[in-house]
């Protein structure tokens, strides 16, 4: 099986660019620390070459490797023409339908989708029971938070209820064709197997933290003025163990989990109502702003 046939090839647009892991070893000694047995249902983002797919093809029950660039799907359909537990699906990931049924996830992923993808596997109504995902070391810091990352974002506070981020790996920049210019690690992302806020809470916690983290004032407190009155908030902050004049990023995600945890009790019905559709609205912007940009990308393709 030819799986390096083409690591040396350029990719076909740069949409798909991406660093090609190049030792099947390398890969063997991760799969062998992961939670991935001869049981599970393994999606593969990005195969590329085919590197990662041949040993995820020793370790478990089914492979599903999806591949956007057509001249390396015609590489996978080859090389693995008459492997029983591999299924190669052309297309974007972040296009595809998840499974119903239980599966995991390693995968070298394109750096320039890496939160899109990351944000399609936990907010899925089946997300994957675990995930290994080599990213940046600066996204991973981002997504994780505290305490791997320096502070926490709203993407990590919104997620940490239901999942647990860990660094599984540190690579060398040799581990890869090309080198990256960055520092890449192995996210590991597990789904907690006991969430930490109730599924029926959950929307009223995605719109307490989303509302939390814009209210554009200089400190939570002030951000939250409308929604704990000045004693409420004096005492949470003692009772948490964070300063007053904290921002959202400087408090840690048991922090968020006790504030969020008094605001279901100790919070009125008519000041709850506040934050209700923080998340959705949050989106419609976003999406506008996505739509703008395309836009004005089309209207300046004659500048690039």
């Amino acid at each position: 099986m030819d799986i390096k046939k083409k690591l040396d090839e350029p990719r076909s647009s740069i949409k798909y660019s991406q660093n090609f892991v190049k030792s099947p070893g390398l890969v063997a000694k991760l799969l062998d620390k992961s939670s991935i047995t001869s049981a599970d249902t393994v999606y593969e983002i990005g195969s590329g070459t085919g590197v990662i797919t041949a040993e995820l093809t020793k370790y478990c029950k089914q492979v599903v490797a999806v591949e956007a660039d057509s001249r390396l799907i015609d590489n996978l359909n080859e090389n693995f023409n008459n492997s029983d537990n591999v299924k190669i699906i052309r297309g974007n990931f972040l296009d595809q339908s998840l499974p119903s049924q239980p599966y995991k996830i390693f995968s070298n992923i394109p750096f320039n989708i890496t939160a899109d993808i990351v944000r399609k596997l936990v907010e899925a109504d089946n997300p994957p029971d675990d995930s290994y995902l080599f990213v940046q070391k600066e996204a991973a810091m981002k997504l994780a938070g505290k305490p791997y990352g320096g502070q926490e974002t709203q993407f990590s506070v919104l997620t940490k209820p239901w999942f647990e981020f860990s660094e599984a790996h540190k690579f060398s920049k040799t581990d890869f064709q090309p080198a990256p210019a960055v520092e890449v690690v192995l996210l590991r992302v597990r789904k907690l197997p006991a969430p930490l806020v109730k599924a029926v809470e959950r929307p009223v916690y995605s719109d307490f933290i989303v509302y939390s983290f814009n209210t554009k004032k200089a400190s939570l407190r002030k951000g939250l003025e409308d929604i704990f009155t000045h004693n409420q908030f004096k005492r949470l902050a003692r009772e948490l163990h964070f300063d007053l004049k904290a921002t959202p990023t400087e408090l840690g995600f048991e922090q968020w989990l006790g504030l969020f945890k008094y605001f279901m009790v100790g919070v009125i019905e008519e000041k709850q109502q506040l934050v209700r559709g923080a998340k959705a609205q949050q989106k419609q912007q976003q999406q506008k702003m996505e739509k703008v940009h395309r836009t004005r990308t089309a209207k300046d393709w004659r500048d690039l």
